[in-house]
């Protein structure tokens, strides 16, 4: 689960490695951790030419801007890239870069483009240092199923406008931390488009209290989901994962769910908790879910 106690613990972590003052993001996380990799260790120099460019389309609410990133040659399947809390900075850009290697063309989104455009921060760090949690909460505020079901919306329809997309393909969605929820409400929102949605270390999969809840929404979505789980969070919450699985079941929908040998953020190359074998191990399974529905 993803909590204020829990975003409160990777500040404090996320602080306490960047005591030497000379290293700042990506760079202080690799050489304050022993035995974790930087950012070009985790994500290979893709082996293709990719094109990557900052775009900007219009929504219903605006005019959000993203990072596209996609191989020079073809068309390919489109996802959409939904960030943590922490929103565009250079580790996303990154692992975006990965997953444009394989084979697709990734659009990264800002999620709070209803208040602010581009990066905030350069790193989880420098988001984590200057008060990240405090500045975004209003943001993170007006993003519920309905805001996200209607950004999913504009950025499928984008996607399918580039000549780099292969529209005869389903789009593939992914998320971390808070936008593992984006997933499954991008996927309702745009069921014919939208076939594949994985969740990494995603809070709020199922809340009770809300009747748009992810696992509420499932019935009527064509997605096939993985739900990768963090470690730490499975401990605090086991229920989460059994219910959200149920849910999908009963939907009619595939689904893999996994708990990985990493806390909350492993996934995430500048997050306090990247712990790259586990990452790895979540990476092939996105590529499985991804090479299998899209």
């Amino acid at each position: 689960m993803c909590d204020e106690a829990k975003l409160e613990k990777w500040a404090r972590e996320a602080i306490s490695r960047r005591q030497f003052g000379a290293l700042t993001g990506v760079a202080a996380l690799a050489a304050c951790a022993p035995g974790e990799a930087s950012s070009n260790d985790a994500e290979p120099v893709p082996t293709v030419d990719l094109t990557e460019t900052a775009v900007t389309f219009d929504t219903a609410d605006g005019t959000m801007d993203a990072f596209f990133v996609h191989p020079t040659e073809g068309a390919h399947p489109g996802v959409i890239f939904w960030p943590d809390i922490a929103s565009i900075r250079e580790s996303k850009r990154n692992m975006a870069r990965r997953l444009a290697g394989e084979g697709y063309a990734v659009l990264v989104l800002n999620p709070y483009y209803r208040d602010v455009a581009g990066e905030q921060y350069p790193d989880f760090a420098t988001f984590a240092a200057d008060g990240g949690f405090q500045k975004v909460r209003p943001w993170r505020g007006k993003l519920d199923a309905d805001t996200i079901g209607s950004d999913a919306v504009a950025a499928a329809a984008w996607l399918d406008g580039q000549a780099a997309v292969d529209t005869s393909k389903g789009i593939g969605t992914e998320g971390y931390c808070m936008g593992g929820p984006f997933t499954v409400w991008s996927a309702a929102a745009v069921p014919e488009r939208i076939k594949a949605a994985a969740s990494f270390h995603g809070g709020g999969l199922v809340r009770e209290d809300y009747d748009k809840s992810p696992h509420k929404v499932l019935t009527g979505t064509q997605a096939s989901y993985l739900n990768a789980v963090a470690q730490d969070d499975d401990a605090e919450a086991p229920e989460e994962k059994v219910a959200f699985a149920e849910a999908a079941e009963a939907a009619g929908r595939p689904i893999t769910t996994k708990v990985y040998e990493g806390d909350h953020g492993w996934t995430v190359p500048d997050s306090p908790a990247y712990a790259k074998p586990a990452a790895e191990l979540a990476y092939a399974d996105l590529l499985e879910l991804y090479s299998g529905s899209l």
